[in-house]
């Protein structure tokens, strides 16, 4: 399963209001964010329904990056509800975003 890709058209509805989306803020020239996506993809198979993952492109969509205020990259955001909850800032280890997601899974 791959992530979804968002946009500034399709990111209200792209966040889950009921459950829980994990997104992923970087860009194509981002060796961090290169990094980082095959951990999220792989993430994004194990969680299957209980979560959605997507992405951030803020080459292409400065205007959400802005809206959230992402100052590096990579930045994930976890929405539980369609609200943000928590913010990792920079490359961490899969497990971390595993950790984090699993507070927000029912």
């Amino acid at each position: 399963m791959s992530l979804l890709m968002l946009d500034a058209d399709s990111f209200q509805s792209g966040i889950r209001e009921k459950q829980v989306t994990l997104v992923e803020f970087g860009a194509k020239w981002c060796p961090p964010c290169k990094v980082l996506l095959p951990h999220l993809e792989a993430m994004s198979t194990e969680e299957g329904e209980r979560a959605r993952l997507a992405q951030v492109d803020c080459d292409e969509s400065p205007q959400l990056a802005a809206e959230f205020g992402i100052m590096s990259l990579p930045t994930v955001i976890i929405f539980h509800n369609g609200e943000p909850v928590e913010k990792l800032v920079g490359l961490r280890p899969k497990s971390v975003y595993q950790t984090a997601l699993g507070r927000y899974i029912q």
